[in-house]
C-alpha cells in the first residue's frame, strides 16, 4: 500500500477533528458536550457546508480509499478478513453520506434527516460485523474486538451514562482509531 494510503487515515482524522473544532468555536452557543456534531453542518448554519465537506464526506472519502485499497492487497486472505474490509469500506461511505444529507432543523423526521439518521445508522451497523469479522482473522485481534464492541454501545449508550453528544464523539474517536491501526496491515 502506498505511503498516501497509509497516511490517509491521519488525514481524515485530522480533517475531522478541525472541522468539528472550529465549526464549534464559530458557532454560538454550541457545545460539544451537549450538542451532536450533526448540527454543525444542519440545513441553514453558517459554514454548515463547509463542515459537511470536511467534517463527514472528504474524511470519509479518504478512508474509503485507503479500505479499498487494503482490501484490494488481501485476496490471499480468508473470506472473513476480505468481507470485514469491505464492511470497513461502506462504513466508511456511509460517514461521508452524512455529510451528504445534512439534517434539517425543521424536519427532523422527513427529508434528509431521515437519510442523514439512515447513513449514521449504516455508518455503525456495517462496522460492527466488519471489525468483529476481522478479529476473527487478522492480528492483533483484540483490537478489532474492542472496536467492534465500543462503537455499537456508543452509538446505543443510554445517554443518562455519558450524554448523547459524548458517546457518538467517543464513538467516532474509536472508529477513527481503529482506522489509523487498521490499515497497518498488512505491511
Amino acid at each position: 500500500m502506498s505511503r498516501w494510503l497509509r497516511r490517509a487515515p491521519w488525514l481524515a482524522a485530522a480533517l475531522a477533528l478541525a472541522a468539528a473544532l472550529v465549526g464549534g468555536a464559530a458557532r454560538e452557543g454550541y457545545s460539544q458536550l451537549q450538542h451532536p456534531l450533526a448540527l454543525l453542518g444542519a440545513r441553514g448554519a453558517p459554514g454548515g457546508d463547509w463542515f459537511n465537506a470536511l467534517g463527514f464526506v472528504l474524511p470519509g472519502l479518504l478512508l474509503a480509499a485507503a479500505g479499498s485499497a487494503w482490501r484490494a492487497r488481501m485476496q490471499a486472505a480468508g473470506w472473513r478478513v476480505r468481507i470485514g474490509a469491505t464492511l470497513a469500506v461502506f462504513s466508511a461511505l456511509a460517514f461521508a453520506a452524512q455529510g451528504v444529507f445534512p439534517l434539517d432543523p425543521e424536519h427532523l423526521a422527513a427529508g434528509s434527516s431521515r437519510y442523514h439518521v439512515a447513513a449514521w445508522t449504516l455508518w455503525w451497523v456495517a462496522f460492527a460485523p466488519g471489525a468483529a469479522l476481522l478479529a476473527g482473522g487478522t492480528r492483533p485481534r483484540w483490537r478489532h474486538a474492542v472496536a467492534a464492541t465500543a462503537v455499537p454501545w456508543c452509538a446505543l449508550v443510554p445517554p443518562a451514562l455519558v450524554g448523547d453528544a459524548l458517546a457518538l464523539r467517543l464513538g467516532f474517536a474509536v472508529w477513527f482509531g481503529w482506522w489509523l491501526f487498521a490499515l497497518r496491515w498488512p505491511r
